[in-house]
């Protein structure tokens, strides 16, 4: 039999990907689940946050629970949901901006530099609102001015960060003919070409 060329494995895949003629499998299902659930739960508490007090909390509380779970699998969830995997270092996330106006930032089938510190980002942020909020339930904190400014201001600033990541995946997408919104809800990505960075 053959050996297949060296062409056909451009990178490493995980061993239970079922790969088709162009797609890998990328993101899994705690991935995908628990993106969808945190952008539930955010718009869920933004909405009911002077109206409907109950929800505002339980959205909350579901948003804590999922920060929490996506930690711990981001330490010993599957090889591309592992926090080693995309989390890089400052000088790449640095470059990676730097080289977007030109034209030559490369194609990541991991997400890119930046991509993946805003990852981190908008998991820090939301666990700094989901914490403050609780705080502000508490007796000790109830009513205590620095709580509130600091939960008003995690939120608003998870506002911000939210629109420049919906930005950040549309522009990635057309430069590189990659619909990521359908790949994080089918869990598959166009294979690596050699210009790719896995």
């Amino acid at each position: 039999m053959p050996k297949p060329a060296k062409t056909d494995r451009v990178f490493p895949a995980p061993a239970n990907a079922r790969q088709s003629h162009d797609l890998v499998r990328f993101w899994d299902r705690v991935v995908r689940g628990f993106h969808w659930a945190l952008v539930l739960s955010f718009a869920i508490a933004w909405f009911t946050s002077h109206s409907f007090e109950d929800i505002h909390h339980w959205a909350g509380y579901a948003a804590a629970s999922l920060v929490a779970m996506r930690l711990m699998w981001g330490v010993v969830g599957t090889p591309y949901a592992r926090f080693l995997q995309f989390v890089r270092h400052p000088a790449a996330v640095l470059r990676y901006p730097s080289a977007m106006p030109k034209g030559s930032e490369a194609r990541h089938i991991r997400p890119n530099p930046a991509g993946g510190k805003m990852v981190v980002v908008l998991i820090a942020a939301m666990g700094s609102a989901a914490l403050t909020g609780w705080m502000m339930t508490t007796d000790a904190y109830f009513g205590v001015s620095w709580v509130e400014a600091a939960h008003s201001l995690a939120v608003h600033g998870l506002l911000v960060l939210v629109f420049f990541h919906v930005a950040g995946v549309a522009m990635a997408s057309l430069r590189h003919r990659e619909n990521l919104v359908r790949a994080m809800i089918t869990g598959r990505k166009r294979k690596a070409e050699p210009a790719d960075i896995a």
